[in-house]
């Protein structure tokens, strides 16, 4: 990669303070020599600021919050648990479906391609916006969680209400930006497979969100997926 890491201008501009160019640079230093490495890098260079393209901060109403991105091949797209269109859901996705299911009775979709919520006002989010490939967590702690705990606390700073999905104790973190009086926060444990049943399963986190929203007179969410023409999963 030999552009600078340029945020979307609206985030940008409310952000200004919070993020310093420096801090920007220095992520994208780190990220052109892990390529000169020869490692692979996920997602692609111009979709590390997707989820922020998709959602700019006066449309937030839904914060979802992951870890950092897919590592396998052809997943990650910048928008967290989403992957790429024809891509197999992942299983934490597989279940945030069922969940969906037990909840509203949306049938689970036929991809895991979800730019549909994106555009409504969902900000899904990765604590941190790059991966190594094969190589879970690989990029912690190299400046990404500075700027989405910015993210976080510029949401939890507007007058607006928003919602907060903080799914497993990673999300959790950071709870402390929120104002609780004024949002609402939904706490459970993570869509993996290895937590589901352990409090996810069973929250209603869609439904939830969709009363308080209403009812604050920001509108719903449609999480309902529409279909894609390329609804047949592959492997990878």
């Amino acid at each position: 990669m030999n552009a600078p890491l340029l945020l979307p201008d609206a985030w940008a501009t409310a952000l200004a303070g919070r993020i310093d160019d420096i801090g920007l640079s220095a992520i994208a230093r780190f990220l052109e020599d892990e390529m000169a490495a020869g490692k692979r890098v996920f997602p692609a260079p111009d979709d590390i600021f997707r989820a922020l393209a998709l959602t700019p901060p006066d449309a937030v109403k839904v914060v979802i919050l992951g870890q950092d991105p897919y590592h396998g091949e052809g997943q990650a797209h910048g928008l967290s648990f989403s992957v790429q269109p024809g891509v197999r859901t992942p299983p934490s996705l597989r279940n945030i479906f069922k969940e969906l299911h037990a909840d509203l009775r949306i049938a689970p979709a036929g991809h895991g391609h979800l730019d549909h919520w994106a555009r409504q006002g969902v900000l899904l989010l990765n604590s941190v916006l790059t991966v190594e490939m094969g190589k879970a967590a690989s990029h912690q702690g190299k400046g990404w969680e500075k700027l989405t705990d910015a993210i976080v606390g510029q949401v939890a700073e507007r007058a607006a209400p928003s919602v907060f999905l903080l799914w497993g104790a990673h999300a959790q973190r950071k709870a402390g930006a929120i104002d609780e009086t004024r949002h609402l926060v939904i706490r459970s444990a993570h869509p993996s497979p290895l937590s589901a049943h352990a409090g996810f399963l069973g929250s209603r986190p869609f439904s939830r969100a969709n009363v308080f929203l209403e009812a604050k007179g920001r509108g719903g969410i449609d999480w309902a997926l529409p279909p894609l023409e390329t609804d047949a999963p592959r492997l990878l």
